[in-house]
């Protein structure tokens, strides 16, 4: 990424994004330093706004979380590979598009060759003439020939070629939108596919309904047991959500240890069975060292449910799913809580 500053406008920025991790106890990384510096310069909104919103929620904004802002907004791997496959693609169509022109070019000599024999045998007097006139175009057939092998060949290549790349597209694609510890849909496959839900439903009136889903003590695990036993849980609990949903629901990774989950046409109801069932069904599981097959432990969760209403937008109705998910943790964890529905009811799908 770019920065417009000028040494002295960076130099009190870098300053502010170090005190500031001195104070959250975080390592001084490059990809650490970068998520902060950007959010006190306020050159990226997605970054300032997303720090915000945890720091307003009581949240700190640990190494994991920082992590994955930059993960999220800053960092271009997959930019640059869509430039690489881009490069690629506009070579492939270069050399198609030059193999065309040669063939082009040669199918209108050759048009010119039978135009000219064609116009010479009206005046041929003898098979010495008419043999020659023959062997001009025999030679330009077999040229024409060749090229249009070379054409084929080029063109084969090109298929294979094109597949190839779209096949890595679709891989970039793929990964863009999935979160690479868990396999769920990250962010912003949830954040595209919350706005899509969201339009919608404005367009059909249909009712949906929103889970926040929080692991309780996450934080012990990770500082007990170490980040490898924190990584278990979390593809632990996601397993579990993606077990317990169906149809056109969408389980993502949030950030950290939240999890979000749609529920197209579901009502509040609804959504707090689905949101009990899930939380009986993580509080099962044991957490289990892998090398000793000691248990270290089970899972709780805490949820918070809330039913999209008419005219809400998506950042209101997150809003009230967060704030149930707080209300559940502050009544004691391990449950699930319901956000009241202030507006006019959708209907049911």
């Amino acid at each position: 990424m770019r920065y417009p500053h000028d040494i002295k406008q960076a130099g009190a920025y870098a300053s502010e994004a170090f005190e500031r991790m001195r104070k959250e106890g975080l390592p001084p990384t490059p990809d650490v330093f970068e998520v902060w510096y950007i959010y006190y310069s306020h050159i990226n909104p997605d970054v300032t706004r997303a720090i915000d919103i945890l720091v307003a929620n009581n949240q700190k904004p640990t190494e994991e979380r920082c992590r994955e802002l930059y993960e999220r907004f800053l960092n271009n791997q997959n930019e640059d590979r869509v430039r690489s496959v881009g490069s690629k693609l506009s070579t492939t169509i270069k050399d198609v598009t030059g193999a065309v022109k040669n063939v082009r070019e040669v199918s209108s000599k050759y048009s010119g060759t039978l135009e000219d024999v064609g116009a010479k045998l009206s005046g041929v007097e003898g098979f010495e003439d008419i043999e020659a006139l023959l062997k001009i175009v025999v030679s330009d057939t077999e040229q024409m020939i060749q090229h249009n092998k070379k054409l084929e060949t080029q063109l084969d290549q090109s298929t294979h070629a094109m597949e190839t790349l779209q096949r890595d597209l679709e891989t970039i694609r793929r990964e863009a939108l999935t979160d690479g510890l868990t396999g769920l849909a990250n962010r912003k496959a949830f954040d595209d596919e919350i706005r899509r839900i969201s339009s919608e439903s404005d367009e059909s009136k249909e009712v949906f309904t929103m889970l926040m889903v929080d692991i309780d003590h996450f934080k012990s695990f990770n500082d007990n047991f170490g980040h490898q036993v924190g990584d278990q849980v979390l593809r632990l609990v996601a397993r579990t959500l993606v077990d317990g949903v169906k149809g056109r629901d969408v389980a993502a990774r949030y950030g950290g240890e939240e999890f979000a989950i749609i529920l197209p046409a579901t009502e509040l109801k609804q959504g707090l069975t689905v949101a009990e069932n899930l939380r009986k069904t993580v509080a099962t599981k044991d957490v289990i060292n892998r090398n000793t097959g000691d248990k270290l432990g089970r899972i709780t969760m805490s949820v918070g449910v809330a039913e999209r209403y008419e005219g809400e937008t998506v950042d209101e109705l997150i809003e009230r799913a967060d704030a149930a998910l707080y209300t559940a943790k502050h009544n004691g964890r391990n449950q699930v809580a319901a956000a009241p529905t202030p507006g006019k009811r959708l209907r049911k799908g």
